[in-house]
């Protein structure tokens, strides 16, 4: 049909509605499919005109009519993917970050935090020494967001946190070592899939939380958290017996200078925040479409949504779980060993906080595998399972956000050390240091660290050292992930 003869027929065109405003695509095939059925009813081109332009006008208001409603949903999803092409676009150049202890910090981490001081909600950010490659942000890595939370760079294995629990013993009495060994081997569980039977559970106030209910999410999750607290993951997590010097009077902790026997664990929410984390990161990158895939992990949740509230709910319930989860160990391992805590220090990683930064602007603060270190809050860095660990006391570094390393840090992927590392080598290594391993893959190795002293240097205006962990009896999950 000629373009004279479709005059004629007062038919409306694609020319016509692009000389409108509407854009080239689908959406004008939609448009002029509309436009026929209502042509076809003998409404005038004006009219139709003019509805076609309300529709886009008022999309929201159209999605549920029967003649338009295909149209405005086209119309809206345009609106959402162009909204968030512009809201998601990164800055060509990166925030500047501080970094400590670059000199241990491999390029691919260091190119991950670069990636995430360019995203547009990022107000600040620091790189702790011992950071590795993560997935979005850097293991090590501290970013500071304004008015939004990023699952991602909480972390699956939300609220992973330490505890170290100091006895009035003597560490001489782990001469008696199938006392304290029997008291790892049966007073939790290890592994990706570890969980008590349901005559083992033990009982927690924090399984009474009004939270569980709060959501569709958590209420699924409630006879889960039942069944794991009490136990430890896979990877780097483990229990361990061991002893703490500490060199001086110290009157935050109220103990004297003196060894003794202590307890010191790494775990965090289990399959609780595992499963937080992927609902919520899920939901976070459909909702941020247009992200590069180099930053996609780092989609995040206003914390004026509805979203962004939820997930702050169930971050935190995950984070109370993980602190019963560790109080739960240390009372029952303690409990079998026969004895009893003087005091308790712990600390959270992998979580998000609302802080301010140094010119009092307030910010959600991610630590993924990064210590709290404000001025005078105490936290822990452990070394490896081979490796002394730190009890320290932050400076309150207003540069590294308050923050400091959550560990000695990987030098080596789970693979390369599988691939490098003996058996032969690994228990040489721990036996010259008076360590007894029970479970433990090759990918833990300690060779597979980074010099826990090294990295406790390159920090040492972010804390202050004031006691040494040693570990003697270090309980794993095995190879199979499960012990």
């Amino acid at each position: 049909m000629t373009k004279k003869h479709l005059e004629d027929k007062n038919m409306i065109t694609g020319k016509m509605l692009k000389a409108r405003g509407w854009p080239q695509g689908r959406v004008i095939g939609i448009v002029k499919s509309v436009a026929e059925k209502l042509e076809e009813s003998n409404v005038d081109r004006v009219t139709i005109l003019t509805r076609l332009d309300e529709v886009r006008a008022n999309a929201a208001d159209w999605k549920d009519d029967a003649m338009f409603g295909a149209l405005a949903t086209e119309v809206l999803r345009r609106e959402t993917v162009q909204f968030s092409r512009e809201a998601d676009q990164l800055r060509e150049t990166p925030l500047e970050f501080a970094t400590w202890g670059a000199e241990h910090i491999e390029e691919g981490a260091m190119e991950q935090m670069r990636n995430a001081m360019r995203l547009p909600v990022t107000a600040a950010g620091a790189l702790m020494p011992d950071a590795h490659l993560g997935y979005g942000l850097p293991i090590g890595g501290v970013l500071a967001t304004r008015d939004v939370v990023i699952p991602y760079a909480v972390g699956v294995d939300i609220a992973c946190r330490m505890r170290l629990s100091i006895y009035p013993e003597s560490p001489e009495v782990l001469v008696h070592k199938s006392t304290f060994e029997k008291a790892l081997q049966l007073q939790t569980v290890f592994g990706a899939g570890g969980n008590w039977q349901q005559h083992e559970r033990p009982a927690h106030d924090v399984l009474d939380d009004d939270d569980w209910k709060s959501t569709s999410l958590l209420r699924s999750l409630k006879d889960k958290a039942a069944a794991q607290l009490g136990t430890s993951g896979s990877g780097n997590h483990f229990v361990e017996w061991g002893e703490f010097h500490l060199p001086h009077d110290d009157a935050q902790l109220g103990l004297k200078a003196g060894v003794y026997l202590a307890l010191l664990s790494h775990s965090g929410s289990r399959g609780v925040g595992f499963k937080i984390a992927n609902e919520y990161s899920k939901l976070a990158r459909q909702l941020h479409p247009m992200l590069p895939p180099s930053v996609a992990h780092l989609a995040w949740l206003s914390m004026s949504s509805e979203a962004g509230q939820s997930y702050w709910q169930a971050m935190e319930l995950a984070g109370r779980f993980a602190k019963a989860n560790h109080e739960v160990i240390h009372r029952r391992v303690a409990d079998a060993a026969g004895v009893k805590e003087l005091i308790a220090v712990e600390n959270h990683h992998n979580f998000a906080w609302r802080e301010k930064l140094a010119d009092g602007s307030e910010v959600i603060v991610h630590r993924k595998g990064a210590t709290p270190a404000g001025e005078g809050v105490l936290g822990i860095i452990p070394g490896s399972m081979g490796d002394a660990g730190y009890l320290v006391r932050g400076t309150g570094k207003a540069e590294s956000i308050n923050s400091a390393s959550h560990g000695a840090g990987r030098r080596m992927s789970r693979r390369a050390a599988t691939n490098s590392i003996t058996r032969i080598k690994r228990d040489r290594y721990l036996q010259e240091r008076g360590v007894k391993l029970l479970g433990g893959g090759l990918d833990e190795s300690p060779q597979a660290y980074k010099d826990i002293e090294s990295v406790i240097n390159a920090q040492a205006d972010l804390i202050n050292s004031i006691g040494k962990f040693s570990p003697r009896i270090v309980k794993m999950a095995d190879e199979a992930g499960k012990f």
